[in-house]
């Protein structure tokens, strides 16, 4: 199963998307497409920033949601987010907020993490992580 970051669901809305990204989402079923909360968070708070947020909004709320499989940040992730922004700090490897959440979701569900930003995500134990943007 595969979370797919921000970066992956943005990147389906551009005029010109990754042709790996689309092959592997193409031959993957739906009902292995995951995203989380988190990243609608970060989607919605674009799209507010944006002068074009209704043709944003539309493309998401559309063609992008409908086909993906949303997963909350609960108690479970919680602990693991809080036990990973821990021991990375401790080896002075702090990470941002939502990178964490992001993958204490991915970590919980035994999901591969899917970025085109594999730097953010560098580091965590227990995190599984391909690049289907840059195919790296």
């Amino acid at each position: 199963m595969y979370l797919f970051d921000t970066d992956c669901l943005s990147n389906i809305v551009k005029k010109h998307p990754s042709p790996l990204l689309l092959k592997k989402l193409n031959v993957l079923p739906q009902e292995f497409q995951f995203s989380t909360s988190v990243n609608v968070c970060e989607i919605y708070y674009g799209a507010y920033r944006s002068k074009n947020r209704k043709r944003i909004l539309k493309a998401y709320e559309e063609k992008v949601f409908p086909n993906l499989n949303i997963l909350a940040f609960d108690t479970e992730s919680g602990r693991i987010c809080g036990r990973l922004k821990a021991g990375l700090e401790k080896k002075g490897l702090p990470k941002s907020e939502p990178d964490l959440r992001i993958a204490a979701i991915a970590i919980q569900h035994n999901m591969v993490l899917v970025t085109g930003n594999t730097r953010h995500f560098k580091g965590i134990p227990g995190l599984n992580v391909e690049d289907w943007i840059n195919g790296i």
